[in-house]
């Protein structure tokens, strides 16, 4: 614990926590101090001007990294028939139909991080709402997760496209990538995400849209990003 400390401390002496770096700064800054024993995470959140409490201002898509995210992403698909060998195909990790319904009912089984459905079963898929729902794995068309073309989804999803969603208090956190990852490959990653999330502004959303942006990584300080 005294290590981390340290660690910890001697990263807050070295970043000015007043002033907003540019995003090259920011992410070589981050870099610098991701120093434990484990390829820690690099993330971003976005401080936006949006009123969470109402759905026209409630953020929620994806973006492809184009670096990737640097996890691997386990995927559940709820399909039959054709679209279930596509799924199988393109790499999902657990397919079924009301059997994996049925799994998840009777057994937990939570072992996976994303979930895509075909529509024919999202009738199914519903039931499990208080079991997904809260955990942020049930399938939604406007991510992309609910789709006849589940090959394709899952090969994107597994290639690095992410979710992104705004949470209670109007903020966006996203995984960019690893410290392992190259200053570009995480500056792309960066590029992306934050051309996406100017893009999603909600037409309601009124005065200054993004209040503030840093990026940090798992055990790191945040550092504030001029990406104005």
């Amino acid at each position: 614990m005294a290590k981390y400390g340290k660690l910890h401390a001697d990263a807050l002496k070295a970043i000015d926590r007043a002033e907003t770096y540019p995003p090259g700064e920011a992410i070589a800054l981050v870099k610098q101090h991701a120093k434990r024993k484990f390829d820690e995470s690099v993330d971003v959140a976005f401080r936006l001007g949006v009123d969470p409490r109402k759905a026209d201002q409630m953020l929620r898509g994806t973006v492809a990294l184009p670096s990737g995210s640097g996890k691997t992403v386990r995927i559940a698909v709820f399909a039959a028939g054709d679209a279930a060998n596509e799924a199988r195909e393109a790499g999902a990790d657990v397919v079924g139909a009301d059997d994996l319904v049925k799994r998840i009912q009777d057994e937990n089984f939570l072992d996976f991080d994303l979930a895509i459905a075909t529509p024919d079963l999202m009738g199914q898929v519903g039931r499990l709402g208080r079991v997904l729902g809260p955990r942020g794995l049930m399938p939604n068309p406007k991510t992309g997760t609910v789709t006849t073309d589940v090959g394709r989804a899952v090969s994107e999803f597994k290639g690095g496209k992410v979710e992104y969603r705004t949470d209670r208090h109007g903020n966006v956190h996203v995984r960019i990538g690893k410290a392992s990852f190259s200053d570009e490959d995480l500056m792309a990653n960066f590029t992306a995400v934050l051309d996406e999330i100017v893009r999603a502004k909600p037409a309601a959303a009124k005065g200054r849209y993004i209040k503030g942006v840093s990026l940090s990584s798992t055990m790191g300080p945040g550092v504030r990003v001029a990406a104005d």
